[in-house]
C-alpha cells in the first residue's frame, strides 16, 4: 500500500507541479500580450506622431514656395518701379537742364 499510496501522492504532486506550470505560461503569455498591445500602442501612437510632424512640415514647405514666389515677384516688381523712377529722374534732369537760365544783371 505504501507504493500505492507514494505513487499517488506522486501523481497528485506532478498533477500540482504541471497545474503551476499551466498558471504560470498562462500568466506569462497574458503579460507577453500585454507588453505586445503596450508596444503596438506605442508604436502606433509615434507612427501617428510621425504622420502628424510630416503633415506639418509639408505645410510649412508649401508656405515657404508660396511665400518664396510672393517674395520673387515683389522684389521683380519693385526692380521694375526702380528703373522706372530712374527713367523719371533723367527725364526730369533732362528738362530741368534746357530751361533757360535766369540772367543776373
Amino acid at each position: 500500500m505504501t507504493s500505492t499510496n507514494g505513487s499517488s501522492e506522486g501523481n497528485k504532486s506532478s498533477n500540482m507541479d504541471v497545474s503551476e506550470d499551466i498558471r504560470e505560461l498562462t500568466s506569462s503569455s497574458d503579460a507577453l500580450r500585454q507588453v505586445e498591445n503596450g508596444v503596438h500602442r506605442l508604436s502606433e501612437a509615434s507612427r501617428r506622431e510621425i504622420e502628424c510632424l510630416v503633415g506639418e512640415l509639408m505645410t510649412l514647405h508649401k508656405k515657404l514656395l508660396s511665400d518664396g514666389d510672393r517674395i520673387q515677384h515683389d522684389i521683380e516688381e519693385y526692380a521694375e518701379l526702380n528703373q522706372h523712377v530712374m527713367q523719371l529722374t533723367t527725364i526730369i534732369v533732362d528738362s530741368v537742364e534746357k530751361l533757360p537760365r535766369p540772367r543776373i544783371n
